[in-house]
């Protein structure tokens, strides 16, 4: 499956990161669909002033209800904007 036709860029969506200082620790966080600056044929996210090319392994969803909830059933625990949980 092409990643990129799923999205387009300046669409906002929602994705499940893990904290790169804990890998146990995951929450929610908005992300900006943009054109990869390394490959301008291909899309990826901004988040938190980095950019990641868009594949299949990043779990991202259009809507914060279905982030939350696919959140909720694989960490049990509802996430609050900014917190993070194990």
């Amino acid at each position: 499956m092409d990643t990129n036709e799923s999205f387009s860029a300046g669409e906002v969506v929602y994705v499940i990161i893990r904290n790169p200082h804990a890998q146990d620790v995951a929450n929610v966080q908005q992300a900006a669909v943009i054109q990869n600056p390394e490959k301008p044929e291909e899309l990826a996210l901004f988040i938190h002033e980095t950019y990641y090319p868009i594949t299949e392994e990043l779990a991202i969803y259009k809507s914060e209800e279905e982030a939350e909830q696919v959140f909720h059933e694989a960490f049990g625990a509802s996430n609050e904007e900014g917190d993070w949980f194990g």
